[in-house]
Parts: C-alpha cells; sequence; structure tokens
C-alpha cells in the first residue's frame, strides 16, 4: 500500500507516528543508564548482563507473534500493545525491589520492543513510496534516536534530582502519552482479520523469512556490539569519573540521528549493499576506539563513531528488508530481521558481561571482540558485493 501522495513522505499520519516512536523511545531507553547501579544495589552486580539480555530475550521470542499480528490484526494494534508494556512496566519497577522479581520485570519488559518496532515499521512501509523507503526509514528512525539520546540524559538528571522511583514513573507516563498518539491514528492494513487463537499458531515460516536472510545475518552480527555497548558503558563511564552516565548515549545517539537523515537516501540512490559495507566498516572502528579508551574524550569520540554506524546500518537495513518482503508477509520479514537484531543485541549482552567479569582491565577485551563479530559481517557484505556489484537495491 502506498501514500496517496506519491511523492510525499512527510504526512501528518508520518510525524504523529515518529512522535508516537520519540515518546516510546525515550520511555524505555532513560532506564538503561541507571539499572546497571541499581541491580548492583539490590546485591544483583553478577547479573548485569542479563538487564539487556533478558529484556532482548523477551522482545526476539515475542517477534514470530508480533510480526504475523501484525499482518493479520493490524500496525496499529500491535504498536499500542507495546507501548502498553513500557507503560505497566514503569509502574511496576519501584514495586520490585529485589533480584530476582526485577529481573522478571526486565524479561517482561522485552515484549515492548517485540511489538512497537515490528508495527512501526510495516507501518511506514504502508504510507511511504518504495523509491523514498531508506529516507522515511531514516527519518522516522531519527525520531526513535533523538528519544534514544534523550531519554538516558534525562533519565539520569531525573534520577540524580528526585529519586529512581521518580525516573520509573516519568518512564510510564512518556509510554502513556505514546499509546494516546496511536489510537488517532488510521489503520493502513486493508485486510484486517479479528483476533483469534489461529493469530497466534506459529510455524517455521513466521519465525524466519529466508527472502530476508542476508539483511537478517548482517544485522545479527552487527548488533552484537550494541549488546555490549548498553551492558558495559555505564561502568565505564564510572571508571572514567564520567557522572553522567546518559552523556555516552546522547552522544552515541547525536551522532546517529546527524546520519540517519542521509545514509537511508542515499542507499535508495546507490543500493543498500554499498552504504552497509560502510556501516560495518565504521562500527569495526568505533570498536577499536572504545577499547583503546583511558580518557573520557576518547570514550566520547568511541560513542559517536558508534553512533554514525548504527545510523547507518539501521535505516538501511530496514529497508532492504522491506525490499526483498512481499507486501502480504511483510510484518513478517520485519520479524525476521528484528529476531536477529534482538539475538545480536542479547548474546552481545551475556557474552560481554562474562568477558567483562566486573573488572576493568577486561574493558578492551570486551570492544575488541565484539569488533570480530563485525570482521564476520563484514567479510559476508564483501562476498554479496562482489557477486551483485552495481546493484541498486537488492
Amino acid at each position: 500500500m502506498q501514500s496517496t501522495a506519491p511523492h510525499s513522505i512527510f504526512t501528518t499520519q508520518f510525524w504523529l507516528l515518529g512522535l508516537s516512536s520519540f515518546l516510546f523511545s525515550s520511555s524505555f531507553n532513560m532506564l538503561i543508564p541507571e539499572l546497571p547501579g541499581y541491580l548492583s544495589a539490590m546485591g544483583g552486580a553478577d547479573y548485569k548482563g542479563a538487564i539487556i539480555g533478558l529484556f532482548t530475550l523477551t522482545a526476539g521470542l515475542s517477534r514470530p507473534f508480533s510480526g504475523r499480528l501484525t499482518d493479520r490484526v493490524g500496525r496499529v494494534p500491535v504498536m499500542a500493545f507495546g507501548s502498553l508494556v513500557c507503560f505497566v512496566c514503569g509502574l511496576m519497577y519501584p514495586i520490585f525491589t529485589t533480584v530476582m522479581p526485577f529481573l522478571l520485570l526486565r524479561l517482561v519488559h522485552g515484549f515492548s520492543t517485540g511489538f512497537k518496532p515490528t508495527g512501526t515499521s510495516a507501518y511506514v512501509a504502508d504510507i511511504v513510496p518504495a523509491e523514498r523507503r531508506g529516507e522515511a526509514m531514516g527519518i522516522h528512525g531519527m525520531c526513535m534516536g533523538v528519544g534514544s539520546a534523550f531519554g538516558p540524559a534525562v533519565g539520569s538528571m531525573i534520577s540524580q534530582s528526585f529519586s529512581l522511583n521518580g525516573l520509573f514513573y516519568t518512564s510510564s507516563i512518556f509510554a502513556l502519552l505514546s499509546i494516546a498518539i496511536l489510537m488517532n491514528m488510521k489503520e493502513t492494513l486493508k485486510e484486517k482479520r479479528p483476533l483469534s487463537v489461529d493469530a497466534f499458531k506459529i510455524g517455521w515460516r513466521d519465525i524466519f523469512e529466508p527472502d530476508v536472510f542476508s539483511p537478517a545475518l548482517i544485522t545479527f552480527l552487527c548488533y552484537f556490539s550494541f549488546g555490549a555497548v548498553a551492558t558495559i558503558t555505564p561502568d565505564f563511564s564510572d571508571h572514567l569519573g564520567l557522572q553522567n552516565k546518559g552523556y555516552y548515549f546522547m552522544i552515541f545517539t547525536v551522532s546517529s540521528i546527524l546520519v540517519r537523515l542521509v545514509a537511508g537516501k542515499v542507499s535508495d540512490q546507490h543500493g543498500r549493499i554499498p552504504v552497509t559495507l560502510a556501516g560495518c566498516i565504521i562500527l569495526i572502528i568505533s570498536m577499536i576506539i572504545t577499547g583503546y579508551a583511558d580518557t573520557i574524550t576518547l570514550f566520547l569520540a568511541g560513542g559517536a563513531v558508534f553512533g554514525i554506524s548504527m545510523g547507518i546500518l539501521s535505516p538501511v537495513l530496514s529497508a532492504w528488508t522491506v525490499d526483498l518482503s512481499r507486501d502480504t508477509n511483510r510484518g513478517r520479514a520485519l520479524a525476521t530481521m528484528y529476531i536477529c537484531l534482538e539475538a545480536g543485541i542479547g548474546i552481545g549482552a551475556f557474552l560481554s558481561a562474562a568477558l567483562f567479569a566486573n573488572k576493568i582491565q577486561n574493558l578492551p577485551l570486551v570492544f575488541f571482540s565484539m569488533g570480530g563479530f563485525a570482521i564476520l559481517a563484514l567479510i559476508y557484505i564483501l562476498v554479496i558485493y562482489k557477486n551483485k556489484r552495481g546493484a541498486r537495491a537488492i
């Protein structure tokens, strides 16, 4: 389905979706810098990898369901459910104040990103022209990115100025506002079916769509680094004396936002593979810089370069996935990519925590190892680039 204005992406629906995504992204990202310290205060320092790992585990497991429901029940209900999970979990964090209940809540919280982005990406693909798909994914990603930058920085300020409970309730309010916007948006799925038990019967094709193997594999390998960054950088900030642990995330996201405005559009013009190749090379460089960082300046510089890499890879891999999918299984194709994304983040989180082992001297090992997975992605991209050189969009 395409927009009624074939050459325009700047519709009211598009900007409402962007605002909802900004609020949603702010809601769960504002918690990330403070949760490792919160868990350590409970006596759960050895479980830091689970903060991101459990979150992404549930997100990944829920992707087949969100993809199927997106294609059957509608884009808007799936998005609204994701934001609803954030709203409820924000209210529950002040109640779950011991290690195991906290980890259980992180597991539940993961349903939010398991649903919202799947429905959102399908909605964007429905309302924009195919020839501007990469650009649209980049601009919408900017809205998510602004939330990712705004959330951690403001979250740390709220925690320091008021309390952690104030932070949790603020997260919940942001999610509620996201839902309110979605409830006033027009559904774009033409052939909707009523919700039924059959909608939850998952087959292999709901888990893995072979048509999108290439962008899904590259996503998996590249997002190990994201899991490590989300898990380890709060401790890295403490080690370097960076008081506001949200600054790294703010620098990372600001640089990501600036690149997103360009990367998707360039991939529309020159093809997904060359732009993905550039993003992967920059990702490897960012892991090397971060691994060697021994000052706040170098640490934040690594975050800026990491943001550039993610600003390139995120919209281009999403657009590439949609390019390879059919209209009738767009949600399933996107779910496959997001399953690989969550798997990469989750494994990266657990692996980085195990390699770190709460020992500062292990920080270089963590980031160099994550760079190694990005090198594997680079090798795969070079192979398909050699085979499909000159392709505009695969």
